[in-house]
C-alpha cells in the first residue's frame, strides 16, 4: 500500500515548528519568508503557508507592518485536539520517556452497540487490543480498539499489536485512517479501570475519548475508547472567536 508522503508546506511547517521549539529565533522574531525560503530550500508560497498554518495553530502571530513572532502562550499546546497523533508521539512531547505494554488482543463477539457503530452484522468479530502507555514508568494512557476482522488480510505477528493504531491499520489491513469521529467524556474510574491505572479506588475523575475512525471512503473501521490519567497528562486548546 503506497504511503502518504507529506507535503513540502507539512515539511516547512515541521521544520519551522521545531526551530521555534529550540529557541532558534531571537527575541522571538521569526525571519522574513524570503529568508525562510532560502533556508529551507523552498519557495516564498510555501514558506506563506506553512506560517498561515502555524498561526492558525497558535504557535506563532502576525503584527501588521511589523512581521511574524513566537505565540509564547501557544507553545504550551503539546497535543492538538483537532489532529490525528500516536500517544508515542503525544508523551515525547510532554517530555515523558514512554512504554507501551500489551494488555490483551483477541478476537470477540461484535457487541451491538459497536456492530451498530461499525456496520457489522451481529454475528461478525472484531480484534480487541487492548494497551497500556506508560510514562516516565506510570500507567497514564488505556486504549480498548475493535477493528473488525473482516479487514484482515492475514495472520497478525505478536509485535504488530505495539504499532502505533493508524500504522498497525495500513500495514496489517490495507486501511488508510483518514479522520476520527471523538466524543470526549469526563468520567468516574470504574475499579478495573483505577486499578490499570493505578489510581485510588475512591471517586476519581478522569478523561475518556469515546472515537469511530473512518477511511477514505468514509466507512467506519476502528472503534476506539481512550482513557488519560490527566494528573499526569493535561491537553490544551486555543479557543478564538468565531470569524
Amino acid at each position: 500500500m503506497l504511503k502518504r508522503t507529506p507535503s513540502l508546506t507539512e515539511q516547512a511547517k515541521a521544520c519551522i515548528k521545531k526551530r521555534i521549539f529550540n529557541d532558534e529565533f531571537e527575541e522571538g522574531r521569526i525571519p522574513s519568508e524570503s529568508d525562510l525560503a532560502t533556508d529551507l530550500g523552498v519557495s516564498r508560497t510555501t514558506v506563506r503557508d506553512a506560517l498561515s498554518r502555524l498561526e492558525q495553530d497558535g504557535v506563532v502571530y502576525r503584527k501588521q507592518g511589523a512581521g511574524t513572532f513566537v505565540n509564547k502562550a501557544g507553545l504550551q499546546i503539546k497535543t492538538r485536539l483537532e489532529e490525528i497523533w500516536t500517544y508515542e508521539e503525544m508523551l515525547e512531547a510532554h517530555g515523558y520517556d514512554h512504554v507501551v505494554r500489551v494488555i490483551s488482543a483477541k478476537t470477540e463477539a461484535v457487541s451491538p452497540k459497536t456492530a451498530g457503530a461499525l456496520n457489522l452484522s451481529p454475528d461478525d468479530e472484531t480484534l480487541v487490543i487492548k494497551k497500556l502507555f506508560l510514562a516516565d514508568g506510570l500507567p497514564v494512557v488505556l486504549t480498548i480498539n475493535h477493528i473488525p476482522t473482516s479487514l484482515f488480510a492475514g495472520d497478525c505477528a505478536a509485535g504488530d499489536f505495539k504499532l502505533p493504531v493508524y500504522q498497525f491499520l495500513s500495514e496489517v489491513c490495507g486501511q488508510h485512517l483518514g479522520y476520527y469521529l471523538s466524543e470526549i467524556i469526563p468520567l468516574i474510574a470504574p475499579p478495573w479501570l483505577a486499578d490499570l491505572l493505578e489510581l485510588p479506588r475512591k471517586k476519581t475523575a478522569i478523561l475518556s475519548f469515546d472515537e469511530l475512525g473512518y477511511n477514505q471512503d468514509n466507512e467506519p473501521i476502528i472503534k476506539a475508547q481512550s482513557y488519560f490519567r490527566d494528573d499526569l497528562l493535561r491537553l490544551r486548546l486555543i479557543r478564538r472567536e468565531a470569524a
